[in-house]
């Protein structure tokens, strides 16, 4: 069984700042998203590449998902290490352009489940609305990959006012999720606009902000920006930590003013081959996510987008950490891990079998420990 790590080990090492950038510069988010990376010229300089990622470089500067990388996350980067986890989710492999048994464009089936231009839904009572095509960062196993990087970026409020009239038609849906690309990454007006028009329809209770911001461009995360959104609460956010390097000083700090200013934040780890599949790097994670006041959610089985095989795990692994991390994490620090099924099917969660066998009121369960316990039900009640 894998052994588990001292959970002392939590944050990320920090980094230097950009040689000959001032400190008030690189905590700029306009100046981040300005200078972020998006050419193989760019990239080579920055970093000393592999064939394979020259090859993939090359690869996705001609077609496919692009390449972005603020200087913030490209800090996170060991320069030294091509097996680098910060490294292998932000640039590009060759592999992007190997075809895998079950791989597809669009996993979740947004495209079938489209009701109204930009606007998705899966689940009876929640949407998903697709405001913007771009990111800090364009993550290589990216479910959008389809999309996102290729359009005009912010969809307008023009643009979204279908999408709008269908949710007042339908007022069964009672939570959105702001999605696309990253909503976090448009400026501010624009992003409270949107908000006010989504908090406009009666029946929406919940607005769910999924960004990675927190992780790619924390200081994006202003006092601006929480104090213009605060006053359309309840809004929550959605954010993707996978590994606990990317719980650096500047990301717990965009995550304490988030939730200093009531939006509780639900973290959505993803389980990539060679980047966290192993219990030690999953603790580390969980627990310091907990410390910084961040939900462990989900454990997420990668999607099956196309040019991603390499990045992913067979099923059987995630259930076999998470059997590993059950009763050695507390629960508040162990999410649920689950499948997002192909076709836009709905999520299924996962674990361990812990139910040994069944008879007429008992059932024998097994413990983290793998100790068989035996649980009996009550006699039948007779209501009056």
């Amino acid at each position: 069984m894998a052994q588990l790590v001292d959970p002392s080990a939590l944050v990320a090492r920090p980094r230097p700042v950009r040689a000959g950038v001032g400190a008030r510069e690189w905590r700029d988010w306009h100046w981040q998203l300005r200078h972020a990376l998006g050419t193989v010229d760019e990239l080579s300089r920055a970093l000393p590449l592999t064939p394979a990622e020259l090859e993939g470089a090359r690869r996705a500067e001609r077609q496919g998902l692009p390449l972005r990388i603020t200087p913030y996350y490209l800090s996170l980067v060991d320069p030294d290490d091509p097996a680098c986890p910060i490294r292998r989710q932000c640039v590009p492999d060759a592999s992007e352009g190997d075809a895998v048994p079950g791989d597809l464009a669009d996993p979740l089936g947004e495209v079938a489940h489209q009701v109204a231009p930009h606007l998705v839904q899966r689940y009876p009572d929640r949407v998903l609305l697709l405001a913007t095509d771009r990111c800090a960062v364009y993550c290589r196993f990216c479910t959008r990959s389809r999309m996102v990087g290729g359009g005009e970026g912010a969809v307008s409020l023009e643009s979204l006012e279908p999408a709008l009239s269908w949710l007042r038609a339908h007022p069964e849906v009672r939570d959105v999720i702001l999605s696309g690309g990253d909503p976090l990454a448009m400026a501010t007006d624009r992003l409270v606009r949107l908000v006010e028009a989504l908090r406009s329809v009666p029946s929406v209770e919940t607005i769910r902000l999924a960004t990675r911001v927190p992780v790619t461009l924390p200081m994006r995360v202003t006092r601006e920006l929480v104090q213009a959104l605060r006053r359309l609460h309840p809004l929550w956010v959605m954010t993707h930590f996978n590994h606990p390097r990317e719980l650096s000083p500047e990301g717990r700090a965009a995550c304490a003013r988030l939730v200093d200013a009531g939006f509780p934040i639900n973290n959505q780890t993803v389980l990539l081959a060679g980047i966290n599949d192993d219990a030690a790097t999953l603790e580390r994670l969980f627990r310091g996510l907990v410390r910084a006041r961040v939900r462990p959610y989900y454990l997420l089985q990668a999607d099956p987008v196309r040019g991603t095989g390499h990045l992913r795990t067979p099923l059987q692994r995630g259930i076999d950490l998470m059997e590993v991390l059950q009763g050695r994490v507390a629960g508040i620090a162990l999410p649920k891990l689950v499948c997002d099924t192909p076709g836009g099917r709905g999520k299924v969660p996962l674990g361990p079998e812990t139910v040994v066998a069944r008879a007429p009121g008992r059932t024998l369960l097994r413990t983290f420990r793998g100790e068989l316990v035996e649980y009996v039900d009550p006699p039948p009640h007779v209501l009056p």
